[in-house]
This record gives structure tokens, C-alpha cells and sequence, in this order.
């Protein structure tokens, strides 16, 4: 077991991979834009940087992977990128799961986005030892990812899943407490990285 977490790591940490890794990530988020056409075509432009929620994660995470392999820390998007990527990528796996349970079915696309938000979550925690983040770069990300929320449940700008729309009170809910989660995740990896430090 220890051997394959090594082996693990160190494809993890290979310049190569996390190449590799940053063109996927750049093409997703193309894609992620791409998809969110539909919806922002019809936004008001002072909404609009904050409709794709999940792209703009993504992009985030790629902006932070390019540093990494600059050997640089971009400190404020790397805090964006961890609490953005995890809370958006599980917040899509419950929404798609949602949507099938409601429905009783959903289509290869769904189940796509599922596999792909997972594992854009799945990525931010694999990279921790990456993040260089201090309480100021967290309080930023915090405050960005909260005012997200309101634009999307209070001015309701949140993403399109029409079978679910009568549940937005209840996802608003859910998702503020998410936010939260990730925020606390955040605090909690800088805390254990000061101690080790220190």
C-alpha cells in the first residue's frame, strides 16, 4: 500500500503529467464556457462573471497548475482554485444525482458531468501540498465565493437545471453551507501547514 501511494505521488508530482494535466484542465474549461452558451447569452452583462461557476473553478485550478510547473506560487488563485473546484465539482455531482432521482433518468451527458466534476474536486485535494495560500488569500477566495451565492439565489443567476428548479430555495441553502465547508477546508489546510513550519 505505501509503495503504490509513492508511486502515486510521484506520477502526481511529474512535470510530464502535470502537463498533461493543465492541457485537460485548459480544454475543459474551454468546453465548460462553451457549454454555458445557452444561459449567458440570455444574462444581463453585470451578471455574467458569475454565471459559469464551474469553468471559471476550472480555471482557476489551471491558472494555478501553469505556476507550479513556473515553479511560482500564485497565491490568491490558488486559494480561489481549492475552495471553488472542490464546492462546484461536488455541487454538480448532487445536482446531476438529483436530477436522475427526480427524473428517473439521466443521459450520458449527466452521468459525464458527474465523472468530470468528481474529478475536478478529486484534483484540488490531490495538489494540496502545492497550495501556498495565507488567512488573507483564504478571506478573498471567501469573500468571492459567498457574493457568487447571492448572485446566483438571491438575483437568481444560478445554472440551468430546469427539473430542479422549483428546489432552488432548498440547492441556495445547500449550497451556502457547502461554500462554508470549503472555506473551512481551506483554513484547515493552512493551519496544518503553519504548524509544520512552525
Amino acid at each position: 500500500m505505501k509503495e503504490l501511494l509513492l508511486y502515486i505521488k510521484m506520477v502526481l508530482f511529474n512535470k510530464t503529467f502535470m502537463w498533461l494535466l493543465f492541457l485537460v484542465n485548459l480544454v475543459g474549461t474551454i468546453y465548460g464556457y462553451y457549454w454555458y452558451k445557452g444561459q449567458l447569452s440570455q444574462t444581463e452583462s453585470k451578471f455574467l462573471l458569475f454565471v459559469p461557476d464551474s469553468p471559471t473553478a476550472s480555471l482557476f485550478f489551471t491558472i494555478a497548475l501553469f505556476a507550479w510547473l513556473l515553479k511560482k506560487n500564485w497565491k490568491l488563485i490558488e486559494a480561489l482554485a481549492l475552495i471553488t473546484l472542490v464546492k462546484y465539482g461536488l455541487w454538480a455531482v448532487v445536482m446531476n444525482v438529483w436530477t436522475y432521482v427526480e427524473n428517473d433518468y439521466l443521459g450520458w451527458m449527466g452521468w459525464m458531468l458527474v465523472a468530470s466534476h468528481f474529478a475536478m474536486a478529486i484534483q484540488a485535494i490531490l495538489y494540496i501540498p502545492y497550495y501556498r495560500f495565507t488567512w488573507i488569500h483564504i478571506f478573498i477566495a471567501a469573500v468571492w465565493t459567498l457574493h457568487n451565492d447571492v448572485i446566483d439565489y438571491v438575483f437568481d443567476q444560478m445554472p440551468t437545471y430546469r427539473s430542479l428548479y422549483k428546489y432552488a430555495d432548498q440547492i441556495g441553502y445547500f449550497t451556502f453551507w457547502l461554500s462554508i465547508a470549503c472555506i473551512f477546508l481551506a483554513v484547515l489546510i493552512y493551519q496544518k501547514r503553519s504548524k509544520l513550519i512552525s
